[in-house]
């Protein structure tokens, strides 16, 4: 199997060593950035081309590691060069491949994607880790279990899905990673105003942050779940809101914990929560 690349950024760069340093042939790169092709092709022992229609012709399998919104507009330049039996590929978390490459099956080629469930932040370090990373694969019936036997050779836990419940998918990764950076932010907020550091509360959270993170993913948000909501202390909820300056953090505080209900609930069954639900309206 010979994959080719269209785009050199992070994305491309991460799963490119990372595939190539699993014995995986890349041929190259193809960017609009010409020297953003060649630093990628340095980086993975690969070639740099300075053209798309060569690197398609070149290659089995064609990774668009685009933008999310330039996919479709990759794919209709990439179509034109003949795919006939090759497989065309999407790293993104949110599109599925028939909303991507609507029309493939016309051209003779296979669609899908491949996801990392990870957070590749850095061109030239994020490789290291993606050993570790869970993959979600979506697609042709064609090449899905052959990715599927590949990625778990490589030692990634994977999951194929559908394509009707891709936006769900990608929402619940963006709640679990994105979305916990606005609730980290908000901390540290309130903890410069006790006069702590960032660099201070950092250190400080961590213990914490790692404590619970740890037992979440042991035994479930449930049995996790501590704190004021949990044991229905509505008093303590009401000086956390009063505490907080904008509506946009306490409407954040708000929905949160009563999502949190929901779970303390769950745990503490036949509980009436109904004071915190009057105090969190």
């Amino acid at each position: 199997m010979k994959i080719g690349f269209i785009g050199a950024g992070k994305v491309g760069f991460s799963l490119g060593r990372y595939f190539a340093e699993n014995g995986i042939f890349i041929t190259g790169y193809f960017s609009r950035v010409l020297q953003s092709a060649t630093e990628a092709a340095r980086f993975t022992k690969s070639r740099a081309y300075d053209s798309m229609a060569e690197l398609v012709t070149d290659s089995d399998v064609i990774l668009l590691t685009v933008p999310d919104d330039a996919i479709k507009e990759v794919y209709d330049q990439v179509k034109a060069f003949g795919i006939s039996g090759k497989q065309i590929c999407h790293c993104s978390g949110a599109m599925s491949v028939s909303d991507a490459f609507p029309d493939i099956a016309r051209y003779g080629a296979s669609g899908f994607s491949i996801h990392p469930l990870f957070p590749i932040s850095s061109k030239y370090d994020s490789f290291k880790e993606l050993g570790k990373a869970f993959f979600c694969i979506e697609g042709s019936d064609e090449f899905i279990g052959v990715w599927d036997e590949l990625l778990r050779k490589m030692g990634n836990g994977t999951k194929m899905i559908s394509s009707e419940n891709k936006a769900q998918y990608n929402a619940a990764c963006a709640i679990s990673s994105n979305l916990v950076c606005a609730l980290a932010a908000e901390s540290l907020s309130l903890m410069e105003k006790c006069g702590f550091s960032q660099t201070e509360a950092l250190k400080a959270f961590q213990p914490l942050v790692m404590s619970h993170i740890k037992r979440i993913l042991a035994v479930g948000p449930v049995e996790a779940l501590s704190g004021p909501v949990e044991r229905n202390d509505v008093g303590t909820i009401r000086k956390h809101i009063e505490c907080m300056e904008s509506d946009t953090d306490k409407s954040m505080y708000k929905a949160v914990s009563m999502k949190l209900i929901d779970v303390a609930q769950q745990k503490n069954n036949g509980a009436d929560y109904s004071d915190m639900i009057r105090a969190l309206r």
